[in-house]
């Protein structure tokens, strides 16, 4: 029922800003289009934080990127002019297309300290839409439906499943739900996608007998049904069908190599807008070279 275990790795983003990385995985580059999976926090924040840690304006293309906080407050704003604060269970939804650029601003942490734990995920577009405009949309209430059952807490925060549909705006069949379960409780995995994973955020659960603790990514095969909580637990279930072969460099993804030189050329000569609201300074290209598989 399980096909592959993940284990985040710990990235340092600048700042001493540490999330823990899921996907992409060497022997699991994407589940269904999600092709980037961050772990944030949890982290505590003290008052008069240092702007090192903010994540500063950067580019993106190809992808879409998804927000979703369980605590704290992010402040982003983007190269089309929106500024919008994220808070706990709403979601910031940005459709990179043909190329955007945003920052992650912890400015309410630098006044009064904060909290902060959530999740960023990449979705990847398909071939057909991968260059088309860039937008930005922000979700909470109705937009993203929540129900109880038997000690399950669950909000659906895109696509379709558990019978109902988020409002927030996706280019190809996928589903995405935060649940929070009780001790004991048993959740249902949704099927009829061809991929599917589910992420121990807090707390474990077990799988087909099995126990798993928190900060694991389970790939589930199509028999895997349901989930049970063995602690109080918070898991993301994810998946949907495949888009293709997708590569990835830095904060670029594409389904041409090409494509992905020329986005890193266009950042490194300044030929990408940077947000009106935050353009004093900006994160540079990494020093390093594309790996070997985007060579020519």
């Amino acid at each position: 029922m399980i096909e592959m275990i993940i284990e985040q790795r710990r990235r340092d983003l600048g700042g001493s800003f540490e999330v823990g990385r899921v996907l992409p995985f060497a022997k699991q580059r994407m589940v269904g289009p999600f092709i980037f999976f961050d772990h944030i926090g949890p982290l505590d924040l003290a008052p008069g934080l240092d702007r090192s840690v903010d994540i500063r304006p950067h580019p993106h293309i190809g992808l879409a990127t998804v927000t979703y906080l369980f605590a704290g407050e992010i402040m982003h704003r983007d190269s089309l002019g929106y500024e919008q604060v994220i808070r706990p269970q709403e979601v910031n939804w940005m459709t990179a297309g043909s190329g955007i650029t945003h920052s992650e601003r912890f400015e309410r942490a630098r006044v009064q300290g904060d909290h902060l734990h959530g999740i960023q995920a990449w979705v990847a577009l398909p071939t057909e839409l991968e260059e088309i405009s860039p937008s930005f949309s922000h979700h909470s209430g109705v937009d993203l439906p929540k129900w109880s059952d038997a000690g399950v807490n669950g909000q659906l925060i895109a696509g379709s499943a558990y019978g109902l549909t988020a409002g927030t705006e996706t280019h190809s069949p996928l589903f995405y739900a935060h649940l929070d379960m009780a001790l004991g409780a048993t959740a249902e995995i949704p099927s009829g996608y061809k991929e599917r994973a589910l992420y121990i955020a807090t707390g474990a659960v077990e799988v087909d007998g099995t126990r798993y603790e928190a900060g694991r990514m389970l790939v589930l095969s199509s028999a895997a049904s349901s989930v049970r909580a063995l602690e109080s637990s918070a898991v993301m279930v994810l998946g949907g069908e495949p888009v293709g072969q997708r590569f990835i460099y830095w904060n670029f993804v594409s389904s041409s190599k090409d494509r992905l030189v020329q986005a890193a050329s266009d950042w490194k000569e300044g030929r990408m807008k940077l947000p009106d609201a935050d353009d004093a300074e900006f994160t540079p290209l990494p020093d390093d070279p594309f790996p070997p598989s985007l060579s020519k």
